[in-house]
């Protein structure tokens, strides 16, 4: 009983401790979000709800900047307060409300006296999201095997370039389906290195990505540069849901893209219910947190194993044709941009669930749409800190998050079987 009562003090003062250190931060940020945003801005912030050519036209939002700052600062420091004076068990909830003001404001201060589409830039904010979701899901169906996948940026470009290639010669849906099964092959490579011969994963994953990037660069340069007719492929056109496209705000976000986002929120639900509601994802979730355990009851950890990275890999080829078929209809060195290890980093932000690494990558393409909206608006913000936007999202929540995240038990370890 002493060593329990020992126990719980200690988690209190660990609690009171952490709950101290974040009402302290939320503090800073309310000082800081004033300061840099709330000084000498005027006018209103306009917000477009609905486009001319929406059939139900919704009126502007417009919102006071400096009435809109001052209330929105004094909101995330009064949270910090809260959690500096009552120590609650649980805060992500005051922790996104307040991160959620902070870009707030910092959009009404970009769009005071002027206009902005809000609809706009959540359109183009799923649109941004989709490959870092399916970069996230292929990692998802890797590491829930225990099996690290670094390569899944090398995979999505070697998935870009086959579908503009290919694509320019067989067509895009050919090119899509031929994305798909090179992204399959690299997912097969990787199995291959990590599962039967043990290689290091990290090691491996790396291995992939400058394997790729060389081809692409090489193939590239030698051969699209002189053959422009080899890099110009059709695009997926913009597929309108009938009814549910018309709706305001959420038609436009939801109901007015091409395939690649109809079929990425597909994959999504596909692999929540594949992992959490099948017996095939009870055993692939077995063989990633306890091989040994889910051997003894039959279960081919080496061919779940197998199955599950080259699935991944065949995502991940999918989410790089989004790049070529599903954009600009052509490759570029490195186009993919790193959107491989963003998803990543979406996957551990949601926590390996299919569904959290999706609202995850919501927030990254967020960031990514925002920068080029902001870009329109002519902010002094130089150019190149909007463009660092993604990328600095990610460090935060990686820093954040990862220390509290659990991945599968067994991860990044090779399972040797016993005879």
């Amino acid at each position: 009983m002493r060593k329990f009562a020992l126990s719980k003090q200690t988690m209190n003062i660990a609690r009171t401790q952490s709950s101290l250190i974040s009402g302290s931060f939320l503090i800073l940020l309310a000082i800081l979000v004033f300061m840099l945003f709330g000084f000498g801005v005027e006018g209103e912030a306009t917000f477009r709800l609905s486009r001319p050519s929406d059939p139900y036209a919704l009126p502007n939002l417009v919102l006071p900047a400096e009435s809109f700052i001052g209330i929105a600062s004094l909101t995330i420091a009064f949270f910090g307060a809260r959690l500096i004076v009552k120590a609650p068990k649980e805060y992500s909830v005051i922790f996104a409300i307040s991160f959620f003001l902070a870009i707030a404001t910092f959009l009404v201060w970009a769009t005071a006296g002027k206009s902005f589409s809000l609809t706009g830039m959540l359109q183009a904010t799923v649109v941004r999201a989709v490959p870092i979701a399916l970069a996230a899901m292929a990692g998802i169906m890797c590491e829930r095997v225990a099996v690290i996948n670094i390569g899944i940026e090398g995979m999505m470009l070697a998935g870009a370039f086959a579908g503009a290639f290919f694509g320019s010669i067989f067509g895009s849906v050919l090119g899509l389906l031929i994305a798909i099964a090179v992204g399959g092959i690299f997912g097969l490579m990787l199995a291959l290195l990590v599962v039967t011969f043990r290689v290091d994963q990290i090691i491996a994953g790396v291995a992939i990505n400058i394997l790729v990037l060389g081809l692409t660069s090489f193939f590239t340069s030698h051969l699209l540069k002189k053959n422009p007719h080899l890099n110009d492929t059709a695009v997926f056109k913009s597929i309108q849901i009938p009814i549910l496209a018309d709706l305001p705000i959420i038609g436009p976000m939801l109901f007015r893209h091409n395939i690649f986002v109809y079929l990425a929120i597909l994959i999504v639900f596909s692999t929540t219910f594949y992992l959490f509601k099948t017996a095939y994802g009870l055993r692939a979730r077995a063989v990633g947190e306890h091989p040994k355990a889910a051997e003894t009851l039959g279960i081919s950890v080496i061919k779940t194993r197998f199955i599950n990275v080259i699935i991944g890999g065949m995502i991940a080829g999918f989410g790089g044709a989004w790049f070529t078929l599903g954009s600009v209809g052509r490759f570029d060195e490195g186009m993919t941009g790193g959107r491989g290890f963003i998803g990543l980093a979406a996957m551990i932000f949601g926590r390996w669930h299919p569904v959290g690494a999706l609202l995850a990558a919501l927030v990254f393409g967020f960031a990514d749409s925002l920068q080029q909206k902001l870009a329109i608006l002519r902010t002094p913000i130089p150019s190149e800190f909007l463009a660092m936007a993604p990328y600095i999202v990610t460090i935060i929540v990686v820093a954040g998050i990862v220390g509290s995240a659990r991945p599968p038990q067994a991860i990044g370890k090779a399972y040797i079987k016993e005879n």
